[in-house]
């Protein structure tokens, strides 16, 4: 046992830091054994240090000058979030040889190849396993328990707030904005929810995850994003008439021209482990080529869960401290370029808002065939007159066989140039 304690500086004290500084204070003593020595928390990092807070720490170890406490640190737990000045902060004491813990994900998915730089020229060590899938341990296993393997394939759901509208849509037969109101209501949406519902914040985490599972540097602009806003209760429905359900899936793939990282809605089979996750929680599964098909399951976001993260970030990090172990190091040694969603290959889903007349199936049917598209099932709804003009409308749903990407877009637009076709009211895609 080393009596010397390793100072602490915890940058943020929101849901997640008064978590860590909760744990830091009350379980000093049982971490000083796990860790071999103790964890002192030398100060927090605030705005306002008489703001109201999830745990109130001592009044004295709150503090505006967060450079001052990064310079008299060991290790630097970063929980603020945003750009800057996390960047800024961090990039301080990396190059000071601080050690440092981050949840920032999308700090992380921008620059963490140069954070990672910072830490390797100074020997310091970069854990960040909480910028994903909260509490559930998916970046160590990726980094550390497969690292004799090779991993092929990487598909979740990372964002709870929208798992939670998209399961409330299928359980209720809520639409969109309902299911989006109820979720703030319970504190799973932001007022402003555009980072979840447009799929950024899953993209983020999908850009990291692939950095660690392909040994590859990848970064945000590397993933192809597309949220839910457009998914319907009508689509919810179909999607069950199928046997499915819709979930937003980060899917990270390795592909012969490279690793395809992309966030979008997907029907999922109901046998499918991921069809049944509920609520607001997160689930990675992961299919590496030695292992198999392993899932990764729990609560993806909220202050404790999140806590347990980071502590078990700083918990490894300081034990290789005390030890004298040498740092992590970059294992991106693969140049792997990222390549975009055309040549993706998937089953897709399409409603169309057709008029209700002679030839109409015939004229779709040609369009497919000449992108090479082939149909596996096709199901069709009449209305009432169409927009009162006195002529039928009727609701077309198909949903294809695999095929590439980019066939599957020159397919719509071919459709979209119909005189009988109104409205292609959704694309989505199909996990098989």
């Amino acid at each position: 046992m080393n009596d010397t304690p390793l100072s602490v500086a915890l940058l943020g004290s929101g849901t997640v830091g008064s978590q860590v500084a909760r744990i830091l204070l009350e379980d000093a003593e049982e971490l000083t054994q796990r860790v071999g020595a103790p964890l002192r928390l030398i100060g927090i990092a605030v705005r306002d240090p008489q703001a109201p807070r999830d745990y109130a720490a001592p009044a004295g170890l709150y503090t505006t000058d967060a450079d001052a406490l990064i310079d008299a640190a060991d290790v630097v737990v970063e929980l603020t979030g945003g750009i800057e000045p996390a960047r800024t902060r961090i990039l301080r004491a990396l190059r000071a040889g601080k050690h440092v813990v981050s949840g920032n994900k999308a700090l992380l998915a921008r620059e963490g190849a140069a954070l990672q730089r910072a830490a390797d020229a100074s020997g310091a060590q970069l854990s960040y396993d909480a910028a994903v899938a909260g509490a559930i341990p998916i970046l160590r296993p990726l980094r550390d328990s497969l690292a004799g393997d090779q991993v092929e394939r990487v598909l979740g759901i990372m964002n709870g707030t929208t798992n939670f509208i998209l399961d409330a849509m299928h359980t209720t037969g809520a639409d969109f904005d309902d299911a989006l109101a109820e979720a703030q209501r319970l504190g799973y949406a932001e007022a402003d929810p555009t980072a979840d519902v447009e799929g950024h914040d899953a993209a983020a985490k999908a850009a990291i995850v692939a950095s660690l599972a392909f040994h590859a540097e990848f970064t945000l602009e590397d993933v192809h994003c597309e949220g839910i806003t457009g998914i319907t209760a009508a689509d919810v429905a179909a999607a069950q008439a199928e046997g499915c359900v819709i979930k937003l899936l980060a899917v990270c793939e390795r592909l012969e021209e490279g690793v395809s990282i992309r966030v979008h809605p997907t029907l999922v089979p109901n046998e499918h482990p991921l069809a049944s996750v509920r609520g607001a929680f997160n689930a990675v599964f992961v299919h590496s080529r030695d292992a198999g098909q392993l899932m990764f399951y729990g609560p993806g976001a909220g202050g404790a869960p999140t806590a347990s993260a980071v502590m078990g970030d700083l918990v490894s990090l300081a034990r290789r401290v005390v030890l004298g172990g040498p740092a992590v190091p970059d294992f991106s040694y693969a140049q792997l370029p990222a390549v975009g969603p055309e040549d993706v290959v998937s089953s897709y889903t399409m409603g169309l808002q057709v008029k209700d007349r002679l030839g109409v199936l015939a004229g779709m049917a040609q369009v497919f065939a000449e992108e090479g598209v082939s149909i596996r099932t096709m199901h069709q709804t009449k209305h009432g007159p169409h927009r009162g003009a006195g002529q039928p409308e009727t609701t077309i749903r198909v949903v294809t066989h695999r095929a590439a990407d980019r066939r599957v877009r020159a397919t719509i637009e071919k459709l979209r140039g119909l005189d009988a076709v109104d409205a292609i009211t959704s694309v989505i895609r199909v996990e098989d």
